[in-house]
Order: C-alpha cells, then sequence, then structure tokens
C-alpha cells in the first residue's frame, strides 16, 4: 500500500464501516440510536446540558445541522430543553432519563460486541490498542482544537 500512514486510513475506513453497521438511520424497532444521536447524547451526558451554540462548538457543526439532530433527539424522548442553569440567555439541552437508558442499553451493545470481536486478544492487547485508539483521537482533537472530554 505504500507508506505507514496509507495502512492507517484503509483500516481506519473500515474500522468505520464498523460502527456503521451498529448505528443505522433512526431509532430501529430494537432501540438501537442512530450514529449521530449516539454520538450527542454521548457528550451531552459527559459535559452536562449544552446550547446549540455550544454543540456547534464541539462538534464543529453548523447550527442548521444541530437543530435537526436534537430536534429528532427531542421527538425521540432522549433530550429535553431546559433553561440554562448558569442563567444565560440561550436555551440547553439535556439527556432525559429515556435517553440515558437508551444509552446506556447501546452502550452495552456495542461493549458486548467488542468482547466478541475481542474475546481472542489477551488483557495487555486490549489494553494496548485502547490506548493508540485514545492516542489517535486525542491528537485529532488537539489538532482541530476540539476536545472530548473524558471519563
Amino acid at each position: 500500500m505504500g507508506k505507514p500512514t496509507h495502512d492507517v486510513e484503509y483500516e481506519q475506513m473500515l474500522l468505520s464501516r464498523y460502527g456503521q453497521l451498529h448505528h443505522r438511520r433512526g431509532r430501529r424497532a430494537d432501540g438501537a440510536l442512530e450514529r449521530s444521536a449516539y454520538i450527542l447524547l454521548s457528550r451531552i451526558r459527559i459535559q452536562g446540558p449544552m446550547s446549540i451554540g455550544e454543540l456547534s462548538d464541539a462538534f464543529g457543526l453548523d447550527a442548521s445541522t444541530l437543530n435537526r439532530q436534537t430536534a429528532a433527539a427531542m421527538r425521540a424522548g432522549l433530550v429535553e430543553r431546559i433553561p440554562d442553569p448558569d442563567g444565560g440567555m440561550a436555551r440547553k439541552f439535556r439527556i432525559t432519563d429515556e435517553g440515558a437508558r437508551t444509552l446506556d442499553a447501546e452502550r452495552e451493545g456495542l461493549v458486548a460486541s467488542l468482547d466478541e470481536i475481542l474475546a481472542d486478544w489477551s488483557a495487555e492487547d486490549v489494553a494496548a490498542f485502547a490506548s493508540y485508539l485514545r492516542r489517535f483521537n486525542t491528537d485529532i482533537e488537539r489538532r482541530h482544537g476540539r476536545p472530548w472530554p473524558r471519563p
């Protein structure tokens, strides 16, 4: 393939394909979340209530895209609009109890899939893989100026 970065690009493309297999469009009959809702809920849960402007800054997306995503999440009962807890003018989105339950169930399903895929790996190999992914993601975040909060 050429340079090692060509191999990384190709494998990253395949990895993103795997993610698409688990996050179909819309909420499926089995309750699974679409990928954008999964990421949106994950960010709001870890950071707390966020306005459209804050979400736009966090994701690097325009407000119209986030308005569509948050409207769909509201219709599904996954988030709700609340007054800014800090007294600001902009209303914020907060994850609902249903949103938290749905996010937890989705995450558990994804972890169970990963447990199956990585069943033959040593604990050290899984930890090393997680460490490389974290390093890769934090380097991307640093380069784009959009760090993702981690627990």
